[in-house]
């Protein structure tokens, strides 16, 4: 079962010394970081990079009918994981 932000929050409290309420304001100010930098991509040291990449139009498919669709081309944020925590989770 996932974590929650709160046990997540509880735990890094425990190990760091710092309070609850300090950790939550840590993980607020690194989202509002990563939000406002993932154009230019963000890297969080040991988890990965959150990087903007553009998608090219193309031709899709309606499922329901067969039809050919058009997909406009579109900005999409992707988070690519860092080889360090690929091998520390992957053995």
């Amino acid at each position: 079962m996932a974590m929650t932000k709160s046990q997540i929050q509880a735990v890094l409290a425990d190990k760091t010394g710092l309070s609850k309420k300090q950790v939550g304001s840590f993980f607020d100010e690194l989202a509002a970081l990563a939000y406002g930098e993932a154009k230019n991509s963000f890297t969080v040291p040991g988890l990965g990079k959150l990087v903007l990449v553009e998608r090219k139009a193309r031709t899709g498919r309606n499922p329901a009918t067969g039809q050919e669709i058009q997909i406009p081309a579109k900005k999409v944020v992707k988070f690519r994981i860092a080889k360090v925590a690929k091998d520390a989770i992957l053995g």
